[in-house]
């Protein structure tokens, strides 16, 4: 092995044990000096304090009772659905972005009925599959909104003041 040799294996060796000792020193660096970057999440199960209510409307009619007991039914069963069609699709998207960042899988739960991604036995329903290809494409989209509700806390108070109970 000639001298030149011998010169270019060290600098070989010692640059990629100096790359190392960077990457290194890098990561330490990263993990000590900036632990705001790193996301801690609390979450609190808050599941005694849930508001429900029901609406049951009836309409008398005259000529049959089979007409009132019809009527009745329809309106309780529907009562649901008709609260989510009146909501745009972004309304619905900010709803479960903003409950899915609480961590609260009650509320999650409660919000997903409610837009009609699952059925009330909770499995999914007909359109969650659609609606969570879709949130992907809506999330990039919408960035601002989600760093507006990017706690727990804010995701929680939206919901509140959001969500058509």
């Amino acid at each position: 092995m000639t001298r030149n040799q011998k010169i270019a294996l060290g600098c070989g060796g010692a640059g990629c044990l100096g790359l190392i000792v960077v990457a290194v020193a890098g990561c330490l660096i990263y993990l000590f000096a900036y632990p705001a970057a790193r996301v801690t999440r609390t979450y609190n199960y808050n599941l005694s304090n849930v508001n429900r209510s029901s609406n049951s409307n009836s309409n008398s009619n005259s000529n049959s009772n089979a007409n009132e007991n019809e009527n009745s039914n329809a309106n309780s069963s529907t009562s649901s659905s008709s609260a989510t069609s009146d909501m745009s699709e972004d309304d619905k998207h900010k709803l479960y972005q903003a409950a899915a960042i609480t961590g609260d899988a009650e509320l999650i739960r409660r919000v997903s009925i409610k837009i009609g991604l699952m059925n009330e036995d909770y499995t999914p329903g007909d359109n969650y599959q659609k609606f969570i290809a879709d949130h992907f494409d809506w999330a990039r989209h919408n960035v601002d909104f989600i760093n507006s509700v990017n706690t727990p806390e804010k995701g929680r108070a939206y919901v509140n003041a959001n969500f058509p109970d």
